[in-house]
Parts: C-alpha cells; sequence; structure tokens
C-alpha cells in the first residue's frame, strides 16, 4: 500500500510509526539487562528492530511496563525489510508466585464469621 503513496507521505507514516513505537506503555523484551521494544507481538512470535535478530536469543522475558507478562523461548528469527520476526518454541504466562511443592487439602479461608 505504501508503494502508491507520495515519498513524502509514506516517510511521514514511517516517521510516526516509529513515534508511535518508542512509547513507554509498549511491551517489551528483558534479556539480563538489555531491553528491546516489540512492534507485533502473538502467542506464535513477536517482531522487533532488525538490528536485535543476531543479539537475542534463548529464553526472554516480556513485559508491559513494569509488568511481567510471559517467559518465552525463541526458536528462530527471520529479517524482513528493517524488522526481525522471532518464533516461539514455547510461551507462559509469568507467575506472580512461586509453585507449592505440596498439595492444598482445603481451599484457603476467605473469611470469618464471628460467633455470638
Amino acid at each position: 500500500m505504501e508503494d502508491h503513496l507520495p515519498t513524502a507521505v509514506a516517510r511521514g507514516l514511517k516517521i510516526a510509526r516509529r513515534q508511535s513505537m518508542q512509547r513507554g506503555d509498549r511491551l517489551s523484551v528483558h534479556d539480563g539487562d538489555q531491553v528491546y521494544r516489540i512492534h507485533d507481538f502473538s502467542e506464535m512470535g513477536m517482531t522487533l528492530d532488525a538490528g536485535v535478530c543476531d543479539i537475542l536469543r534463548g529464553r526472554v522475558d516480556i513485559y508491559d511496563g513494569a509488568r511481567h507478562l510471559y517467559q518465552a523461548l525463541i526458536q528462530g528469527s527471520e529479517v524482513t525489510g528493517e524488522t526481525c520476526t522471532f518464533t516461539f518454541k514455547w510461551l507462559q504466562p509469568a507467575r506472580d508466585r512461586a509453585a507449592s511443592d505440596f498439595v492444598a487439602q482445603t481451599p484457603p479461608v476467605s473469611g470469618l464469621i464471628a460467633g455470638t
């Protein structure tokens, strides 16, 4: 579609798209101390800038701002123009607490009714 637009309009759209992706409320990938912005995200994979393609490998953490959403294992990557598409081998939601090593016998108490 951008092939049919005048060059000035296409350039303006490209700049606007980049600025919208640099907002702080977007998804990001954390690999150790490095943070990379995600352009597009699905259960099958994600798209980032092409410069990240050789750097990002293995298990990564995906955040929405400061909230930890997922852990993913990157299986492969493919460069398309200025972006790099990563495919996931697995994608798991992040847990907010550690896994228990026992089976709970009864449901936890949700409240206490005082007797008269």
